[in-house]
């Protein structure tokens, strides 16, 4: 007998008494907190914001990674819709940058920071050692926790709209796209969490465990305050 009821992987899952604490100070560390504030310093910032176009590089060969590791041409094309968004997003991402005055040549140009290195190839090494949804699980933290901190700054009545540098920031997180990509990962996650046996849920528990600590980790390459 599996632990949760079909549909409710993901809530069962947050809810662990061994998962619910780390995922509270991913979603609530001091980055991102300051980010709804406004009182980020602007450097940190541009600095996350070239490690993350670093970052998805390798999100998109992961996501690469799952269509090869895919069973059905459901999930394959699945994967390969991901990668476009990213390929997409990551123009768009550039476009942005500009607006810090940070060009792609000098994007490219910046080494990756350990903690990038750590967690993409984190990733990567689940997605060649281990099964379809395993990879999925390790990605799951960056899906989920983004539009679970962006939905969390949005409600809260203590962050800072007008005059707040990151606001848009937040905004792309709640943006109808980004909520239906978040669904659509949690749906396929849902369908496959089912089949598998009580065991290999708690080797996936460990998983995300792992990647959302190496979440935590990619905040803490930038200062708060």
């Amino acid at each position: 007998m599996l632990p949760f009821a079909p549909g409710r992987f993901v809530d069962w899952l947050l809810s662990r008494s061994d998962v619910a604490p780390v995922w509270h100070r991913f979603v609530n560390h001091p980055f991102v907190l300051a980010l709804g504030n406004g009182e980020l310093p602007l450097e940190s910032f541009k600095n996350y914001l070239v490690q993350d176009y670093l970052y998805l590089v390798h999100f998109a060969r992961a996501n690469a990674l799952a269509s090869y590791k895919a069973r059905n041409i459901q999930d394959i094309a699945a994967g390969a819709k991901i990668v476009q968004h990213i390929h997409t997003e990551m123009k768009l991402h550039i476009d942005y940058c500009k607006s810090f005055g940070i060009e792609k040549d000098e994007i490219e140009a910046t080494e990756e920071h350990q903690a990038c290195t750590a967690y993409t190839r984190y990733v990567l090494d689940i997605g060649q050692s281990e099964d379809w949804l395993g990879l999925q699980i390790s990605l799951a933290p960056c899906l989920l926790g983004y539009g679970a901190i962006a939905k969390q700054l949005h409600a809260d009545p203590r962050t800072k709209t007008e005059g707040n540098t990151y606001w848009p920031w937040i905004l792309n997180y709640v943006a109808d796209d980004y909520v239906q990509a978040v669904q659509t990962g949690c749906e396929l996650i849902e369908k496959n969490a089912v089949l598998h046996s009580p065991s290999r849920i708690e080797e996936l528990v460990k998983i995300f465990i792992h990647a959302t600590k190496m979440e935590i980790g990619f905040w803490e390459m930038f200062p708060s305050a």
